[in-house]
């Protein structure tokens, strides 16, 4: 890293990767201290050099919101998934699989916090956009099959989550 902010100056696009593949190994191993400026440095990056309005921008603030998550931050997460949403919806289209994994993330936090109803409207979209993107067979259909029956369990809907989970068992 230092050898590149040497080359290119601390501001560089072609830091991103590297900025961005640090914070996902500090976070993967529970060092979110040390993930956050690095995450939130590649997000000013990308927001100067390509615009606030990019799907790049998207992804760093769907990666931000979930290091929140993990964090157990919900209201700064949920700040940077609805922004990610946003910018999705707006550039790729309501339609668009990264929409739904924006969709998928917001109701996964919202699950989290008890908020069961709203979370149920997100995974329902998500799974929707996904099965006619994607095909009723692909694995990210699957997730979020396994999403819902999580939350179909814990609403005490067993029936209703049996089927989800025997669906997505066979998608895998």
């Amino acid at each position: 890293l230092t050898i590149l902010e040497d080359a290119l100056g601390a501001d560089h696009y072609d830091l991103i990767v590297i900025l961005n593949n640090l914070s996902l190994m500090y976070c993967s191993k529970g060092q979110y201290a040390k993930a956050e400026p690095l995450y939130l440095r590649s997000l000013a990056i990308l927001e100067n050099t390509i615009g606030s309005e990019h799907p790049d921008v998207a992804t760093m603030l769907n990666n931000i919101g979930l290091l929140y998550y993990y964090e157990s931050k919900y209201l700064q997460a949920e700040e940077f998934h609805k922004r990610s949403l946003s910018i999705r919806e707006n550039v790729l289209g309501s339609d668009h699989p990264d929409v739904a994994t924006s969709l998928n993330n917001l109701g996964l936090l919202y699950f989290s916090q008890g908020l069961y109803t709203q979370a149920e409207s997100l995974y329902a979209r998500s799974l929707t956009i996904l099965e006619k993107a994607l095909g009723p067979d692909h694995p990210n259909v699957a997730t979020s099959l396994k999403n819902m029956a999580k939350l179909y369990r814990k609403t005490n809907r067993a029936k209703e989550a049996a089927t989800l989970e025997k669906r997505a068992e066979t998608i895998m």
